[in-house]
């Protein structure tokens, strides 16, 4: 079996790398070919076009940042043809609305369409520990799980679109967790507390969250540098939270707070750092 991978960027290039590992053929497209020299290195094949990777593959697992960049490697229309009998596997973070746009004009030019959003990032993809949060029939759960397996831990959410309201879900939690944090740790510090006493008291509390201290070192010294994940990605993902719950009535407002935040990150040049730059957008 040949399995394609779309899109070689920061969680691309390390889940190529698992799938290689694990004995596929693995054929490899990204629009900046530097970043394919290390999976041809490793053994892959690297395709000139999308269009000679799809038709190529049996499987596509697309690692793209959002539904315009799917969108402009799936439909454009000389590709309608070749999109026939091969299976998309969507990993990248979209809205429920997006994915299930792109279900419907994939299985009009005669494809199947999974999605399969991942919760983890660089080193979860590298060491195969990986969350798939999976979004099919059941049918197709079981038939391409071999191929999601060596990524991680699959999971049937449900039909597609499910997975996907899942990943923002989470996602939201990940800005307003951080936010919250942030502002607290930058406000104990103003306040001349002791900042180990601080996390001592907050570790053993039901307050406390991993992520806290995944992120605590990076605000103590404001190194933003080599991130997992980039401010213009959970930028890009909470303005997606935000269409998605303010189409169902919810109220956003709190999110919104956090969205503006997360601008003033990005006008501060740091929309390619880690996101736990934000720390530094809450300072006086």
């Amino acid at each position: 079996m040949k399995i394609g991978v779309i899109g070689t960027g920061l969680m691309g290039l390390p889940i190529a790398l698992k799938i290689l590992e694990m004995g596929f053929k693995v054929i490899v497209y990204n629009r900046t070919t530097s970043k394919v020299e290390p999976l041809r290195e490793a053994g892959a094949t690297v395709a000139g076009t999308p269009q000679g990777l799809i038709t190529a593959s049996d499987c596509i697992l697309l690692m793209l940042t959002n539904q315009e960049a799917i969108e402009s490697v799936l439909f454009r229309s000389e590709f309608q043809s070749i999109l026939s009998g091969k299976t998309i596997i969507s990993m990248g973070t979209i809205s429920p609305t997006e994915s299930k746009n792109i279900q419907k004009e994939i299985i009009k030019a005669g494809g199947n369409y999974l999605e399969a959003p991942v919760l983890g990032s660089i080193p979860e993809a590298k060491s195969g520990k990986l969350q798939i949060m999976v979004g099919s029939t059941e049918a197709q759960f079981k038939q391409w799980f071999h191929v999601l397996q060596p990524l991680g831990e699959p999971k049937y959410i449900g039909e597609v679109g499910s997975a996907s309201a899942l990943k923002l879900a989470l996602n939201q939690l990940i800005a307003s967790l951080t936010t919250a944090f942030a502002l607290s740790l930058n406000f104990v510090q103003g306040q001349g507390v002791d900042i180990e006493l601080f996390m001592e008291i907050l570790r053993k509390s039901a307050l406390y969250a991993p992520t806290f201290d995944k992120k605590l070192q990076r605000m103590l010294e404001e190194n933003y540098q080599n991130p997992n994940f980039p401010t213009k990605h959970l930028l890009k993902d909470t303005n997606l939270f935000l269409q998605e719950a303010k189409s169902m009535g919810l109220n956003v407002s709190s999110l919104e707070g956090v969205r503006a935040i997360l601008e003033a990150t990005q006008k501060l040049g740091k929309l390619d750092d880690d996101y736990s730059a934000l720390f530094t957008t809450l300072k006086p």
